[in-house]
């Protein structure tokens, strides 16, 4: 053999990388995402003069995506399935960045509303397309750490949003920012459709080595065929689908104080003028973009050492994740500032940890070609927690005149989530249909 033959010979053997480009993808549409459903919350004191809109009405503006965003998670997941992820993500990605672009166009609530609904049903692809293409197109040993890295983009988009937005407005104003905002989410759009295929073996950057990496890696296959085997509503015959959902459903309970309430507790209970809050509220969304990618590539190398299996491992991540997120009722009792913020900061990182094995069991467990979908319908439960959260939090803080008691029914209902995961998860593995 020739010396050129050998060299062709070696670089053939090497495996390409490719599905770290589009795992960088994934991770810039939750980013993206993440920043586009932030956007009216931090534009809202301007619209609220300029369009004439009272607070009662932006109540509902502002709760109009999760309207969608959560009714819509079993359809998408099922579009996804039936049609592909890369029409799924990429459908989803440019209607909500057309709305989120459309809405610098708003005249007053009507408009504002219908753009508000339009973001959360283009959003609601998003996820579960995600938990589809890393079935695809990682191996099984490499799921965890695929699912704590674009989870992790939510926390990313979460904490740079504030500043970022508030930039923008100020140098081109509320309407311009919605429609720049827009615009980098059409460009992603054009990217995806460019770059990405639904399965492995059709991209022409992949070589052999890679392809057979990630097919040998996987017991399911998915994607290698168009098979289906139940109708979706079947998957509610399943223990462990009841365990995904109700477990998921605690930890967003407990994440979503993150994102609604952290920057009144901030300033109310503590005493926090606006810009320091504003960094702090930061912290523990940094901390668990961290904590999420480090468990997901952790509880990978565990499941590879084989060490422990892998139901010991969703288990040991999933429920000392929600152990450390209990410090969010520790934070209620801490008397200085700095122990409450590292407490706070502890508590989202547990969640996040979680978080990296609940975007993973979807596919360890749903039947082949149905990860989408029992993904959509995990996430759909889990953000009733998005949803019911706020408003107890609300409802306890007005009738106590504390969030002290707000805080440790958040860690209660952490402890339920323990309790699921401890004894209703059974063992991880795909489901089979029954005869």
């Amino acid at each position: 053999m020739s010396v050129a033959a050998g060299l062709v010979s070696a670089a053939e053997a090497k495996a390409t990388k490719v599905r770290w480009i589009v795992a960088g993808l994934m991770w810039s549409a939750i980013a993206i995402n993440y920043i586009d459903r932030t956007v009216l919350s931090v534009a809202a004191p301007h619209l609220s003069k300029e369009l004439s809109i009272p607070a009662d009405q932006m109540g509902f503006i502002l709760s109009a995506f999760f309207w969608s965003y959560a009714l819509l998670q079993i359809p998408a997941g099922l579009l996804a399935d039936r049609f592909g992820q890369k029409r799924g993500l990429g459908a989803s990605v440019g209607l909500w960045s057309f709305a989120t672009a459309a809405t610098g166009l708003a005249t007053g609530f009507y408009s504002l509303f219908a753009m508000r609904l339009g973001l959360g049903v283009g959003e609601a692809g998003a996820y579960p397309s995600n938990a589809g293409i890393a079935s695809k197109w990682f191996p099984d040993r490499e799921r965890a750490t695929i699912s704590g890295l674009f989870d992790s983009a939510s926390k990313f988009g979460g904490a740079v949003a504030m500043p970022l937005i508030v930039w923008l407005m100020a140098m081109v104003g509320w309407r311009m920012t919605f429609v720049v905002i827009g615009a980098v989410g059409i460009v992603w759009t054009l990217i995806w459709w460019l770059f990405f295929t639904e399965t492995p073996e059709k991209h022409p950057m992949m070589n052999k080595a890679e392809l057979d990496y990630i097919r040998g890696g996987q017991a399911m296959k998915h994607g290698e065929d168009d098979s289906i085997s139940m109708r979706w509503y079947e998957l509610l015959r399943y223990r462990n689908v009841w365990a995904m959902c109700l477990g998921f459903f605690t930890i967003n309970y407990i994440s979503y104080f993150f994102i609604t309430w952290l920057p009144t507790y901030l300033v109310r209970e503590k005493g926090m003028g606006m810009i320091q809050m504003g960094f702090i509220a930061a912290l523990p969304l940094l901390a668990g973009l961290v904590a999420e990618i480090i468990a997901g590539m952790a509880s990978d190398r565990i499941v590879r050492s084989k060490r422990l299996s892998l139901t010991a491992t969703r288990k040991l991540f999933l429920i000392g994740g929600l152990t450390m997120a209990l410090c969010i009722g520790l934070a209620a009792i801490a008397e200085s500032v700095a122990l409450t913020v590292a407490l706070l900061c502890v508590a989202k990182a547990g969640t996040t940890i979680a978080a990296s094995q609940v975007w993973a069991l979807p596919g360890d467990v749903a039947p082949k070609n149905m990860t989408s979908v029992l993904a959509g319908l995990q996430n759909m439960v889990s953000n009733f927690g998005g949803v019911v959260g706020p408003i107890v939090t609300g409802f306890i803080v007005v009738k106590t005149g504390s969030f002290n008691a707000a805080l440790l029914f958040s860690a209660g209902v952490g402890l339920l989530g323990i309790l699921n995961y401890a004894f209703l998860l059974g063992k991880v593995k795909p489901i089979v249909a029954r005869a």
